[in-house]
């Protein structure tokens, strides 16, 4: 997951997954949905400098997992 911000490029890569649409449907929303990332220009989604990090939600989960 993205503990440093990541772009969507870079996220993709680590998943192993190519098609960004589905990503962005099946993984991406419901982590962003479940307060456990978030990203760091929210006022513009669509941006190609959209970066994505973990909050702090999301990396005290993190630190649960074995």
């Amino acid at each position: 997951m993205c503990v440093k911000e990541q772009s969507m490029v870079e996220l993709l890569a680590v998943a192993g997954r190519t098609n960004r649409t589905k990503f962005r449907d099946q993984i991406l929303r419901p982590l962003l949905d479940a307060g456990l990332v978030e990203m760091t220009l929210p006022e513009k989604p669509t941006s190609g400098k959209q970066r994505y990090r973990a909050t702090a939600r999301g990396r005290a989960w993190l630190d649960e997992r074995p």
